[in-house]
């Protein structure tokens, strides 16, 4: 197909990094941005080189030459939002969280199927090809049989509005936890046998730090850790019968270092260039939609569904 021409609906501080992104692509154009106000969007067309702005999201979702909306608002709108696309006939790229509790995605993947259009989840990460290459390395047994695995992910995210705001599906899990969930089910599946966890609360009722652990069939279980409190390594470790493997920033994975049961560093592998990582996740839109799929095989409707229950068990735990 020729370039993706692509909307972007919320012109925040994510849109910001996509625009950027996709001003580094030949595969992609920035062809509108929609906000809530004109001048706001005016501005961020101008400093992104979109060819149109608009001040609402409706104009946006109604310009018929839109090939994709990506839908960048805070979690609490998503469903509204990419709701409003679909019902233009629009395919969405919606940021994660993808909405706000698994009634909403359900519903939303629903209405999508029902009236044909294409609705992907932009979770980044499953996207890239350091994600594939660690499927590769796992499954060449490098480490031998996988019994478990621990991952952390914090930012210093305390003075972010939207972040502890509760009517803005404010807090760690719904932000930095799905981050961790992520990794834990794209190396050990969507097959959780037992959830037990634990919750520290900001003063405005949302979660401020959680840990969370996952044990799966066979006793592998996974030890998870996200805080919006503080800043961590970000990092990752897959523990197996014949050594470990430790991931660098399981936002957006910058290496990998395989060792063996002696602790010996037996390689290391680096991540390509990239422009920011967003490019896979419009890439691979832009190959659903040429082949005329409602969905991206790398992020399928089904797990979207099933990461968005295991997120409402968890918070239904915390009284949430």
């Amino acid at each position: 197909m020729d370039k993706l021409r692509l909307g972007i609906l919320g012109a925040g501080a994510i849109g910001a990094t996509m625009a950027t992104t996709v001003r580094e692509m030949d595969e992609v154009v920035l062809y509108a941005v929609a906000a809530r106000e004109y001048e706001k969007a005016r501005k961020f067309a101008d400093t992104y080189g979109a060819q149109k702005a608009y001040g609402s999201y409706e104009e946006l979702a109604a310009d018929e030459n839109v090939d994709l909306i990506y839908v960048a608002t805070p979690h609490s709108h998503h469903y509204q939002h990419a709701k409003l696309c679909i019902e233009h006939g629009r395919p969405v790229l919606c940021e994660k969280a993808f909405t706000e509790n698994a009634v909403e995605a359900k519903a939303l993947i629903q209405f999508a199927a029902e009236k044909g259009v294409f609705i992907t989840e932009a979770m980044w990460v499953r996207y890239m090809p350091m994600s594939f290459k660690l499927k590769e390395i796992l499954s060449q047994g490098r480490i031998g049989e996988i019994v478990g695995l621990t991952a952390n992910l914090g930012y210093s995210l305390m003075h972010v509005e939207r972040m502890v705001r509760p009517e803005l599906a404010g807090g760690a899990l719904l932000d930095l936890g799905v981050y961790t969930i992520n990794f834990a089910t794209w190396v050990l599946g969507d097959e959780i046998q037992e959830i037990t966890s634990s919750m520290v609360p900001h003063d405005t009722g949302v979660d401020k730090q959680e840990f969370l652990n996952f044990v799966y069939p066979g006793g592998v279980s996974a030890g998870l850790f996200s805080t919006m409190q503080a800043v961590t390594d970000r990092r990752g470790v897959i523990y197996g019968t014949e050594g470990y493997l430790e991931v660098d920033n399981i936002n957006n994975f910058e290496r990998f270092r395989i060792y063996d049961n002696e602790y010996r560093l037996q390689e290391t592998i680096e991540r390509p260039e990239q422009i920011t990582g967003y490019e896979y996740e419009l890439l691979a839109c832009r190959r659903a939609l040429a082949e005329g799929k409602l969905e991206c095989p790398e992020m399928p409707h089904a797990h979207t569904l099933y990461v968005m229950e295991l997120l409402d068990r968890i918070r239904r735990e915390w009284g949430n």
